[in-house]
């Protein structure tokens, strides 16, 4: 197309949303005008499920549950008054706790007020805080936080030596459903451990974030915890930033979590409208659609250009891939549903892979996300007439026109600055064009059978070195490994059973290796 054509075409397919100052631009997507008529009975059934949704359908049959996140944003479009007085008490509850910490009128044992947090959980129950808490942040907030977010010893450990003294003036916050998953488990009990190290009580400084009636929760009265907060059976990991999962230790940081709400509320009231054009969700799910021919053929680059928002693409990895990526339709069918989404933040892409998206394999498009502010406050000149952030916005610019020249298709999100409110509708925006897309390509985007299988096959595992634990401690001599797979009733998994060795070995485990270690056939193992 030539240029005119483009800002014809940019201005037919311009979003603004002004309560917002948010754009949405999809011009850059070679789409025709045809696939409107062609996707339009899909939307119209992918906004009559979205709205059935929101009326309290069951969208989860595998668990029997609800997905309500949008309720936590407007508890009025909640299905019962039972569910709105638990949202409207949690909302209550969290501003309360976290103006009682700040004033120190909730303070651990050994000092007048806490002044860090330390955040333990997986997935959605760390992505979501992590995102906000480098967005949103403040360098004076009141309480800096930190993350335990996986079952790395080396990766805690380095957690909480930074914190050193600070132990005694840190809340710890644990999330966790049932308190079954083993990385939450497991961060607890490290953190239990170094608490105890330096004479301190945990139960002292820790909240629970879990669900009501669970063991956890039974655990956190029977010890005497500070609080407790729900995680409610309707708000899956992934859309849980608005429950007392984000929003507790945004609060506790300062955050302004009444605007993130409000955004987020005002985002979901945009993308309501039951039509493609004047709908950012409809619009940006029309996109992912055509790029992908409707199944996923290719992936999403997200290049946010602000270092503030360089977690978002990681966000929405969980998002949108937990979501989308799916092997069985709603009927049945093997589809092997998704969209792969990867990023970091411009400009450092100028510099990294922006090569490969120019002049490498066509697989992807981009989801430039621009924001307008600079700065608060005035910029210097670093050249005559240009400040560094006309240099972020140019090469912004100039890296979206030089991929749409090589046949590249883009997408750009523009927002008039990174704050609460602006935080809370982009959350909002993606977690409804999931919806919409999920509908559109006919797949279930609120389960997740293959994180199960993984979980459970981790468990087999741990079972298994249970086994050849017990088995070694037994053995008069050093045992093969397929001595070992035959006792452990598990002769087809030599090679498990040879690296699960190896990691005890390596670990000083009472495990001994005996042989070429390159060449693991020959090895015998004992205990030792």
């Amino acid at each position: 197309m030539d240029a005119a054509t483009l800002w014809q075409r940019y201005q037919d397919w311009l979003y603004y949303h002004e309560g917002l100052g948010l754009y949405l631009d999809i011009s850059r997507m070679r789409f025709g005008d045809d696939l409107l008529a062609t996707l339009q009975p899909k939307f119209d059934k992918a906004f009559a499920d979205l709205a059935a949704l929101e009326g309290g359908a069951i969208a989860n049959p595998d668990e029997n549950r609800m997905v309500g996140h949008y309720w936590l944003r407007d508890s009025s479009l909640a299905p019962t008054p039972d569910l709105q007085e638990d949202i409207d008490s949690t909302l209550s509850k969290i501003h309360s706790f976290a103006q009682k910490v700040h004033s120190g009128e909730i303070h651990p044992p050994n000092a007048p007020k806490f002044t860090n947090i330390l955040s333990v959980g997986i997935g959605g129950s760390a992505l979501g805080p992590e995102f906000v808490a480098e967005a949103l942040g403040a360098v004076d907030a009141p309480m800096q936080i930190s993350f335990l977010d996986n079952t790395d010893p080396a990766g805690m450990d380095k957690v909480i030596a930074k914190l050193k003294d600070r132990l005694a003036s840190t809340l710890v916050i644990i999330m966790t459903k049932s308190g079954g998953t083993p990385e939450t488990r497991n961060g607890m009990l490290e953190v239990k451990h170094a608490y105890e190290q330096q004479g301190l009580s945990l139960a002292a400084h820790a909240v629970a974030v879990t669900g009501i009636g669970s063991k956890f929760e039974q655990i956190a009265k029977q010890e005497g915890w500070l609080d407790i907060f729900p995680m409610q059976d309707w708000v899956g990991g992934r859309t849980s930033e608005m429950s007392a999962v984000g929003l507790l230790p945004a609060a506790l940081q300062g955050i302004d979590i009444d605007a993130m709400l409000a955004g987020a509320k005002e985002m979901d009231a945009a993308t309501r409208q039951p039509q493609i054009k004047g709908n950012p969700a409809a619009l940006m799910a029309l996109s992912w659609y055509y790029s992908g021919n409707g199944k996923g053929e290719k992936d999403m680059v997200v290049l946010p250009y602000k270092d503030s928002l360089l977690l978002f693409s990681r966000y929405l990895q969980q998002l949108v891939m937990e979501s989308l990526g799916k092997e069985k339709d709603l009927d049945g069918q093997v589809v092997h549903q998704g969209i792969a989404v990867y990023g970091n933040k411009g400009s450092t892409d100028q510099h990294a892979y922006v090569q490969q998206l120019r002049e490498g394999i066509a697989n992807f498009f981009v989801t430039f996300v621009e924001v307008l502010e600079d700065r608060q406050g005035a910029s210097i000149e670093v050249e005559p007439g240009a400040t560094s952030g006309d240099f972020l916005s140019g090469l912004l610019l100039g890296t979206r026109q030089a991929l749409y020249d090589n046949q590249r298709d883009s997408i750009t999100v523009t927002v008039p600055r990174v704050d609460a409110k602006t935080v809370g509708a982009l959350i909002a925006l993606y977690e409804r064009t999931v919806t919409l897309y999920g509908s559109l390509v006919h797949i279930n985007a609120y389960h997740q059978p293959g994180v199960e299988a993984g979980k459970k096959a981790a468990a087999a595992v741990l079972d298994l070195q249970q086994q050849v634990m017990q088995i070694l401690g037994e053995a008069a001599v050093p045992l093969t490994l397929s001595d070992l797979a035959t006792k452990s009733g598990a002769s087809d998994q030599v090679e498990t059973i040879y690296k699960i060795v190896r990691h005890l070995s390596a670990n000083q485990r009472g495990v001994k290796l005996i042989g070429d270690l390159a060449q693991p056939k020959s090895l015998q193992v004992s205990a030792g």
